[in-house]
């Protein structure tokens, strides 16, 4: 009994084994493409990767970047959005320059009221008072006047009824009430007259220096809000509430460089591809008028005939992965810029890569 169930477990092994061995020698049927590679469609035609821009009349897509740094506090607009120039786009934190602002605001209206105040003189009131200085001064000189003769008459008459010394200080009283008077009316000549003009003057320019440096401080302070510098659709927004952005634009963690803040294209009926021609090749390119090229979309069947635009002359290394010139590679290409109406039957969209091919010469 024992041997049998022996034999019968080693023809199973057997068959099992068999079976393996056949099911392993079949060669696995090779699955279909997704997609069949672009065909060149001209007798000779030079192959160049291409990427989708918007069209501009020169340069790329309109890159914005924010003139001050800091951090965002606030996005307003979204990423396929058209928006017009001058629409905000977002905000950075500006406390620090708002109160600069307010500072300087407050300083120009303070200049702006002591100006006003030199214009407005002389002040009625002070009028009054130097008038009534000028009567009482007056007064005072009749006083020492009518003195002085009465002394001077009586020493005259008979010289023991005033002594000499008596008539000297009436005379002396006379004369300093006679000086005082001179003063007030010379002090009420100089109210009436108003404020010194080179006083009015330098405060004029006190108000000019600070207005300067409001306006500029203003302008400053606009630059906290980063909004579309010309009419488009929004392609890219790289920045989020609580990142930080300078100069440089935003950090990506992906490339480990800076990017635009923002990525604009023009709301335009047409769009154009930058292909990138290997430099071995761009002595068989033709003639710039003569020029043809077709452009087909990775992953379809669908093709669209290219109008020649210009080359940008400048042989660069080539783009591979961030859409950066700073990428590090061996390959480098001749931009050569054409453009085509954006069909109807499909999308296409800024950034996509594309495969170009351009009728040799």
């Amino acid at each position: 009994m024992r041997n049998r169930i022996i034999l019968v477990l080693a023809g199973v092994g057997l068959v099992g084994g068999g079976i393996s061995a056949y099911v392993s020698g079949q060669e696995p049927k090779v699955p279909p493409p997704a997609f069949l590679p672009a065909s060149d469609p001209y007798a000779k035609g030079i192959y160049a990767e291409g990427i989708v821009e918007s069209y501009q009349e020169s340069g790329a897509n309109m890159n914005v970047y924010s003139e001050v740094p800091g951090v965002v506090t606030q996005v307003f607009a979204a990423e396929g959005q058209t928006v017009q120039r001058g629409t905000p786009l977002f905000a950075i934190e500006d406390s620090v320059q708002r109160g600069t602002v307010e500072q300087q605001q407050a300083q120009f209206e303070a200049a702006q009221a002591l100006l006003a105040e030199l214009k407005a003189q002389p002040r009625p009131e002070n009028l009054e008072v130097a008038k009534a200085q000028v009567e009482a001064a007056r007064a005072s000189l009749k006083s020492a006047q009518d003195t002085y003769d009465k002394q001077k008459r009586s020493y005259e008459i008979d010289p023991r009824s005033v002594s000499k010394d008596a008539v000297d200080g009436a005379e002396n009283a006379m004369k300093v009430a006679d000086a005082n008077l001179k003063v007030v009316e010379r002090q009420l000549d100089l109210s009436r007259a108003g404020a010194w003009i080179y006083d009015i003057r330098n405060q004029e320019r006190q108000c000019s220096a600070l207005a300067k440096a409001l306006a500029s401080s203003t302008a400053l302070l606009n630059k906290y809000t980063v909004r579309a510098p010309a009419e488009g659709s929004l392609l890219a927004i790289n920045v989020a509430v609580g990142s930080y952005v300078s100069g440089q634009g935003s950090f990506d963690p992906y490339t480990q460089g800076y990017l635009p803040a923002v990525v604009m294209g023009s709301p335009q009926d047409y769009a154009e591809v930058r292909s990138y021609v290997d430099e071995i090749l761009v002595h068989r390119l033709p003639d710039h008028k003569a020029m043809q090229a077709t452009m087909f979309i990775h992953g379809t069947d669908k093709s669209l005939p290219l109008e020649f635009v210009r080359i940008q002359p400048y042989v660069s290394p080539k783009i591979e992965l961030s859409n950066q010139r700073l990428e590090r590679v061996d390959v480098r290409v001749l931009p050569v810029i054409f453009r085509f109406q954006k069909p109807k039957a499909f999308p296409i969209y800024p950034g996509q890569l594309v495969d170009v091919y351009i009728a040799e010469r």
